[in-house]
């Protein structure tokens, strides 16, 4: 990768703010390939940095899982609401992470937080079409004539919905809704369109990205490097 200031390549793996690189360095407890840094400002590689005599350990991007709970919001901050970032540790609130897309506050379910600018540009990107699925809770039953119409796509207003495919099990008012798009409360839009109330809403899949069934909700857990392999891989091409 292209040499980057050192103050910049630290303060992003959100231990230490910039003006406490500085501090560390005029300090002389930044080391540069094994000399101390001439100043926060110089420009260098993350492989050659130590503090306090421990490797910098730099990654790039940060990809985080969060079992989003109902109530919050997905949002990097709000002066009057709880957001997503307020569930996730002081050193990772700093590294600049972002919800990718957003589910509404009473939704439940996967939200993915990264710092990757130009993977969240392609996940969100209309002309990809990422699907992504729900688990969502009815005040009563579909049926055929339900699932047809959202095969079709349906029409809410001005907004004409892509296809979309709906599915039940033995609970007819339980059903996993598959779309390729996400709109303004589009799922709850859809079903009133059909006569029925969500009553619960929670997304469990995006692309090739599934909600870890042991992630409670509120929690989060870092993607393997297989999630982050696969999410790539998807999104390339």
């Amino acid at each position: 990768m292209a040499l980057e200031r050192l103050d910049k390549l630290i303060a992003s793996q959100g231990v230490y703010s910039r003006r406490e690189v500085k501090r560390l360095v005029k300090e002389g407890r930044v080391l540069v390939d094994g000399r101390p840094a001439r100043s926060a400002e110089e420009k260098t590689d993350p492989a050659a940095i130590t503090v306090d005599g421990e490797p910098l350990g730099y990654t790039r991007y940060t990809y985080v899982m969060l079992h989003k709970p109902a109530g919050v919001l997905s949002a990097t901050e709000d002066s009057r609401q709880e957001t997503v970032l307020d569930l996730l540790e002081p050193p990772l609130r700093k590294r600049g992470l972002f919800p990718v897309g957003r589910l509404d506050r009473d939704t439940e379910g996967l939200l993915l937080l990264t710092n990757d600018g130009p993977l969240a540009h392609r996940l969100l990107s209309p002309k990809h079409h990422v699907d992504k699925e729900y688990l969502a809770r009815l005040d009563g039953p579909v049926g055929e004539e339900d699932r047809e119409a959202f095969a079709r796509g349906i029409r809410l207003g001005e907004l004409q919905c892509l296809p979309a495919k709906l599915t039940w099990g033995e609970n007819p008012t339980e059903v996993l809704v598959t779309l390729h798009e996400g709109k303004f409360h589009q799922i709850k839009r859809m079903f009133q369109s059909r006569g029925r109330t969500v009553l619960y809403l929670k997304r469990i899949r995006m692309g090739p990205l599934t909600l870890d069934p042991h992630l409670v909700r509120g929690k989060y857990r870092y993607l393997s490097e297989e999630e982050i392999r696969v999410l790539l891989e998807k999104m390339e091409k």
